[in-house]
Parts: structure tokens; sequence; C-alpha cells
């Protein structure tokens, strides 16, 4: 009898990973994965496109995760923290889009963030990059998508790329090797529960 499973390319390799749907969870997704990485010694590399004008919970995680990552190294105490897990917002929040509305300071920032981002994956020096948030400025048509799919397929072996947002674009999908779809099924937002400090932020 012949065996039908199929034959693993390679046995380790970088992943590329999207988190998409119309459902909560994509960038919470992403940040579980983030710190399992982190946990397992990996450098962490968070770029929010969007996000900019808000304080989240997760910058202050993230900062006390280097701390203790940096102590666990054997660090001294009141040096620099050594930065393993690093989020970095690079928009200004909320944006207008569609035709005049769309403001040309995103844009700007969306493709200086772009910048920064192709430029840390290709560097190879961090082991998951996690792009939160493009599959919006993609879909905004604040970002081309052949552009992002040129940088994926050049991407170091063992980088793991996360990209984040509802309506992945195809061509990402495509060429994605995992790619997860939250689904709503009832919000609180929709009975009038306002977003929770430590849930949603």
């Amino acid at each position: 009898m012949l065996d039908s499973t199929p034959t693993p390319k390679a046995a380790r390799r970088g992943l590329i990973l999207i988190n998409t749907g119309p459902g909560k969870g994509k960038t919470t997704a992403a940040l579980g994965t983030a710190l399992r990485a982190a946990g397992n010694g990996m450098r962490v590399l968070i770029l929010q496109f969007l996000k900019g004008s808000w304080h989240y919970g997760e910058l202050d995680a993230a900062a006390t995760l280097n701390t203790a990552l940096e102590a666990d190294a054997g660090g001294e105490t009141g040096s620099a923290p050594t930065q393993h897990f690093v989020i970095r917002q690079l928009g200004r929040g909320f944006v207008k889009v569609g035709g005049a509305q769309t403001d040309p300071e995103d844009i700007r920032m969306v493709e200086a963030a772009w910048a920064e981002a192709a430029a840390a994956i290709l560097s190879g020096d961090w082991d998951l990059v996690v792009l939160d948030e493009i599959n919006y400025a993609i879909g905004y048509k604040m970002l081309s998508p052949e552009a992002v799919a040129e940088v994926l397929r050049r991407k170091p072996e063992m980088v793991h790329v996360i990209l984040t947002g509802r309506n992945a674009h195809p061509l990402l999908v495509e060429l994605a090797d995992t790619v997860t779809e939250m689904r709503e099924v009832k919000h609180a937002y929709q009975r009038g529960i306002l977003a929770q400090r430590g849930i949603e932020f």
C-alpha cells in the first residue's frame, strides 16, 4: 500500500502566516505567536502599520518582557535592555481612505513603514516579523501587494512573517503557508459594551 502523506518540502523553514477575516483576534493571535517565539529565544519585531495614536497594553508588556529576557541572559542591572521583543507603532491611528479623503501624510507613513518592514525582513536580524494591519494598508490602496510579495519571496529561509488585517489580498493568500480566517459570531460592542482595557487594548 502506498503512503499518500505529503512529503514535507523542508523539515524547518520560515513560514508566511496570514490572520484575516471579519472577526476579532487577528492581532491578538499574532501577539500570542510572537510571545511563544520570544519564549523560545527568538528575536521578534512587530511593526504596526496604522496604529500610533493610542497607548496599547502590549507596548508595556513588550518593555517588561525585554527586561525579563535581559535578566535571564545575565544582563547587568541598569544596562540597556536587549531587544528581543520589539513593537513599533508606525501610523497615526485611524485613517481616512478613498479618493480625495486619503491623507497624503498617511500614505507617506505607510510607505515609510513598508521600507522599514522590508529592510527588517531581508536583514535576517529578526526570527519573526509581524506586519500588523498591513492587509488594511494594502486594501486601502496605500501599499502594493506585488511589492510585499516580492520581498516575501526573497526573505531569508528561516525568517517567519505574519501579516494581519481583514481582506487579505489573494496574491498574498496564495503565497502564504498558513492562512487563518477569523469569523465573528457575536461581539460585545453589539450590545453597547465598550472596548475593555486589557482585553481589546
